[in-house]
């Protein structure tokens, strides 16, 4: 396990930083252990701050948004999380096509609900996913037809070796629910993406996110998840394949398959991060030994795990 230089980086981030945090706290599954170190990240300036710092000492770290696409095993993680907040969102409706920026702390119904008053279509549908503008981004993430590569214009980044830049829609070489970056784990940090909007009157554009956030509430199951767990693959839905291998209501410790929609696990108040994983596994074995198909996750494990059956 990596021993982590604490003295430097206290003498580095002072009180900021926060030691032997609980990560069940700052995830939506209410699963995760302990991480050496956190500390939060309120702007990207404070974000290229951090990350130069913690390269320069070779410290291992993870960035979290709003801890929904992420399974955190129960040993917890031997490095640094930093916890992006940095949220601001500017939108100009000076500029036709209008365009929002956004920092990838800010949440995706926050950059929504702001757009569609000001009276910019065309983010109604994020609304209702559970995540932020960063992973959003790096993932691809869409609801209802439409996602993140339908809208980005472009993305200032930072990595090790380039420091800060900007990258194109094109660049991000994007896929369904992925980008080039996620799927060959390149190590690429958001700083914030500008989106291109459309025109709308503001009640009308609030009207419609209202209407596609009660048309995916009713879909979806209440209780502590990820949202959704795996991929769709193609022509066909997780859900459905989950739902016809028996997965409904299958329970593993104080986790299970939500009744509601087979994508979805819950978590009924005492479950781990291994139930989760056992769940994911017996999951992805039943279907492919029923159809055949290898089911993707659409989260991100932090950690170690272990199969057991």
């Amino acid at each position: 396990m990596t021993k982590l230089p604490l003295q430097q980086l206290r003498e580095i981030f002072g009180e900021r930083l926060q030691e032997n945090v609980k990560l069940n706290n700052y995830t939506t599954t209410h699963v995760g252990g302990t991480v050496g170190g956190m500390m939060s990240i309120n702007s990207a300036s404070e974000m290229e701050f951090a990350l130069q710092n913690l390269w320069e000492l070779d410290v291992p770290y993870h960035i979290l948004g709003s801890g929904s696409n992420l399974l955190v095993s129960d040993s917890g993680f031997p490095g640094i999380i930093l916890h992006n907040r940095s949220h601001n969102v500017k939108i100009n409706t000076k500029v036709d096509p209008p365009l929002i920026t956004a920092e990838s702390g800010a949440t995706l119904g926050q950059v929504a609900q702001m757009a569609s008053r000001r009276g910019v279509s065309g983010f109604e549908w994020a609304n209702s996913i559970p995540g932020t503008v960063g992973g959003a981004v790096y993932g691809n993430a869409g609801a209802h037809g439409s996602d993140v590569a339908g809208k980005l214009q472009s993305v200032l980044v930072i990595t090790r070796e380039a420091g800060t830049h900007l990258l194109t829609n094109q660049d991000m070489g994007y896929e369904y629910r992925s980008s080039k970056y996620k799927r060959e784990r390149k190590p690429i940090i958001i700083l914030e993406a500008t989106f291109v909007g459309g025109h709308a009157d503001p009640q009308a554009s609030l009207d419609l996110l209202h209407d596609l956030t009660e048309k995916r509430k009713k879909t979806q199951p209440v209780g502590p998840s990820f949202g959704s767990t795996f991929k769709n693959p193609p022509g066909n839905f997780a859900g459905k394949l989950l739902a016809e291998a028996g997965m409904k209501g299958e329970t593993c410790g104080g986790a299970s398959f939500s009744k509601v929609h087979a994508n979805f696990i819950v978590n009924h108040g005492n479950a781990t991060a291994q139930d989760y994983y056992c769940l994911i596994r017996r999951g992805q074995k039943r279907v492919k030994e029923q159809f055949g198909v290898d089911l993707q996750l659409e989260i991100e494990l932090l950690g170690e795990f272990h199969d057991v059956e």
